[in-house]
């Protein structure tokens, strides 16, 4: 942290002064932890390119934001073969976890559902080819190197945790389920943790007592956008950080970027503004450690490097015996 971080405060005493007690309706801490003994980490999303990683890294390095993940959007199938294999080189190097995006997906596809106000299908698989068109991605990215891969879907969820169980995925492959898929209730997140979902992405229009009750479903690492695109929401909820660590650990804090251009499927045509998108979401990430900074008991972070996950509670594939699965 810079030297010139102020030191945390308190204050309650400031209200409380002037007849405004705070009245406590926090919600219970959560018990849990990541393997490490932090209580979160730190994502950067929409890092669509070796490019925008470049700008993401260098931001990082500028202001001493320390990155435990980099996820992208616009999918596997818009990286070549040298673009992936120069982010799984590039993450490697500084040691940051790279994650990739399966698709395609509903809404990249003909179908009049995903417009409909009451039957979207957001992101998920469309029918067989697309299912399988999405495991063929997550082949040929294993393949390059990358161990994370992002998922909307339930189906394909379960799918590549089954190919990972049978290792014709790699076993230390790591399967996030993405907000557009994500769980608002404990019940849904524990089906997808037994599905095969190491973390999964929540909604962020959620309380904090509601990530609390999802807590207790179960240890899976939750994902959370403290500054939401406005596509999910345009939420901004920095002020929350410590108390959304405390309801969700282990979480990974992300920090999108409300007011930023919609740039999936990304190309050298939207260079610029997703370079400057991805500059801007690593100053948002100083912006939100600053704050996390002055806060009182504040969280512990996980050491850089680190991405082993809680072992999950598996629904077991056909001829396996049942397992948790995380890498070590």
């Amino acid at each position: 942290m810079p030297d010139s971080a102020p030191h945390p405060v308190d204050r309650s005493a400031a209200l409380e002064a002037l007849g405004l007690p705070r009245i406590d309706t926090e919600p219970p801490a959560s018990p849990l932890a990541f393997p490490d003994g932090g209580a979160w980490r730190l994502e950067i999303p929409s890092v669509e390119g070796p490019t925008a990683l470049d700008a993401v890294l260098s931001a990082a390095a500028e202001w001493e934001v320390p990155l435990h993940r980099v996820s992208q959007g616009s999918g596997v199938g818009m990286l070549t073969d040298g673009e992936i294999t120069e982010m799984v080189r590039r993450c490697a190097q500084e040691d940051v976890e790279l994650c990739l995006f399966v698709r395609p997906g509903a809404d990249w596809d003909i179908g009049a559902a995903r417009d409909s106000a009451a039957g979207s299908v957001s992101s998920r698989s469309r029918g067989t080819a697309q299912l399988t068109a999405g495991v063929a991605e997550a082949e040929r990215a294993a393949s390059l190197g990358v161990r994370s891969l992002l998922v909307a879907d339930e189906g394909l969820l379960w799918v590549l945790h089954s190919m990972r169980a049978r290792r014709d995925l790699p076993a230390d492959l790591q399967l996030k389920v993405s907000v557009m898929a994500g769980p608002v209730n404990p019940a849904a997140l524990a089906v997808q943790e037994r599905l095969g979902a190491d973390t999964v992405n929540v909604p962020s229009d959620l309380t904090l007592h509601q990530l609390s009750e999802l807590r207790a479903a179960g240890p899976v690492t939750l994902d959370f956008y403290v500054e939401a695109p406005d596509n999910v929401g345009g939420f901004v909820r920095h002020h929350e950080i410590a108390g959304i660590i405390r309801a969700a650990a282990p979480v990974y804090v992300k920090f999108g970027l409300r007011n930023a251009p919609g740039v999936y499927p990304a190309g050298e045509h939207l260079g610029d503004a997703v370079a400057a998108s991805s500059r801007e979401r690593v100053r948002r990430a100083r912006l939100g450690l600053d704050m996390l900074a002055r806060t009182p008991d504040a969280p512990p972070m996980s050491p850089r490097g680190r991405r082993a996950q809680p072992d999950g509670t598996r629904f077991t594939p056909p001829g396996f015996a049942e397992r948790g699965h995380g890498p070590d």
